[in-house]
């Protein structure tokens, strides 16, 4: 009876999103999509408490490559890039900053994490023009499932599956599975599972 409560729910909801991605749609025919998604991410982003979360998860679903519907996008949290994949019992805290990214199930993200879209956003090289001038690449980030990032990290590379990653840490490097990471940069000072016990 649950399930279908919630899946009632859900339906009014994108019922009631669908003038917001009908209009992105209409406008991604001729805008560019990643700015397209940034604005109506911030648009979504103001929406308070639970009707606001839910308003979220099902107007993106139709925005972004993926936004599973067992999934929670809170308050505040501004997505950069139309090729964003958020799967299912994924947590997104409130002023969250998210990139270019595939964030696994159930993934659990504190408030005002930040995953940046790699760490070749800004090229830098030619000293006679400025940086904002040069371009960049951007590289989807993946987070892998079941993995907890504290509040305030700074995410600029691959995280793995059943990772830990503490709360202010700046992840420059890809992160092996099962890591426990801390600082800046983080580096690991642990590994999960019953054959770490005790190792450090």
């Amino acid at each position: 009876m649950r399930t279908h409560v919630k899946n009632a729910i859900y339906l009014l909801f994108v019922v009631l999103a669908s003038p917001v991605f009908l209009s992105y749609r209409l406008l991604a025919l001729i805008g560019n999509r990643d700015s397209l998604t940034a604005g109506y991410s911030q648009f979504l982003s103001l929406f308070p408490g639970q009707l606001g979360n839910y308003f979220r998860k099902a107007a993106l679903r139709f925005i972004i490559t993926n936004c599973d519907r067992d999934s929670l996008v809170s308050f505040g949290v501004l997505l950069s890039h139309q090729d964003t994949e958020i799967e299912a019992g994924v947590y997104i805290g409130p002023q969250c900053n998210i990139g270019k990214c595939r964030i696994e199930k159930n993934c659990l993200l504190g408030s005002a994490v930040h995953i940046m879209s790699g760490k070749k956003q800004h090229s830098f090289t030619d000293l006679d023009t400025p940086i904002r001038d040069q371009g960049g690449q951007f590289e989807k980030v993946v987070i892998g499932e079941d993995t907890w990032i504290g509040n305030g990290a700074l995410i600029m590379a691959n995280v793995g599956k059943k990772c830990i990653i503490g709360a202010g840490s700046v992840v420059t490097d890809d992160v092996e599975d099962y890591s426990i990471v801390v600082g800046n940069p983080a580096k690991v000072v642990k590994k999960r599972g019953p054959s770490a016990q005790g190792a450090t």
